[in-house]
């Protein structure tokens, strides 16, 4: 199943995998730096309304990140993973947990063993992001769709957008 609305693309492959991409009117290393600076990544990090945290952010092969999202009801959302690639400026792989603090809203059975792949395509002055959601299991996979996954990246990409404009 795949869906999109002016250049959002979200794409259910059918197995354990969700594929969302969005074209930015901005240079490859501009979007890479706004993802990969701790800097930029409060700015804009988190679905509309949430503020970010990065905690830790080591970005190469066997480096760690955290993340904490904070929403207005002042809940903490901590995520945290290892860089399994790092290949700049053309993409990063890393697991992506919930941490043990995370405040699960609706005692949700949370999914784990994700590993996300983000890929940074150079189209002229403009970028292509690709994010590819790998689940363990298609039970994971919807878990992690029932809990908004695919609205939570594209207000999150929003965000990036919106970021981009003015840096």
């Amino acid at each position: 199943m795949e869906k999109q609305i002016k250049n959002k693309k979200a794409v259910d492959t059918g197995n354990h995998e969700i594929i969302i991409t969005r074209e930015f009117n901005a240079p490859r290393d501009l979007v890479w730096e706004a993802w990969t600076d701790p800097e930029h990544i409060e700015q804009w990090w988190g679905p509309k309304g949430f503020s970010t945290e990065v905690d830790e952010l080591d970005l190469k092969e066997s480096g760690k990140w955290r993340y904490v999202m904070i929403g207005q009801d002042g809940k903490r959302y901590p995520s945290e993973g290892v860089f399994k690639e790092v290949v700049k400026p053309e993409r990063i792989t890393s697991t992506d947990e919930f941490g043990e603090d995370f405040e699960n809203p609706a005692s949700l059975d949370l999914p784990q063993g994700i590993v996300v792949t983000t890929l940074f395509e150079e189209l002229g002055d403009k970028t292509k992001l690709t994010l590819r959601i790998m689940h363990r299991t298609a039970e994971d996979k919807k878990k992690h769709q029932d809990m908004g996954v695919i609205e939570g990246w594209n207000s999150t990409l929003d965000c990036l957008e919106e970021h981009l404009i003015i840096i």
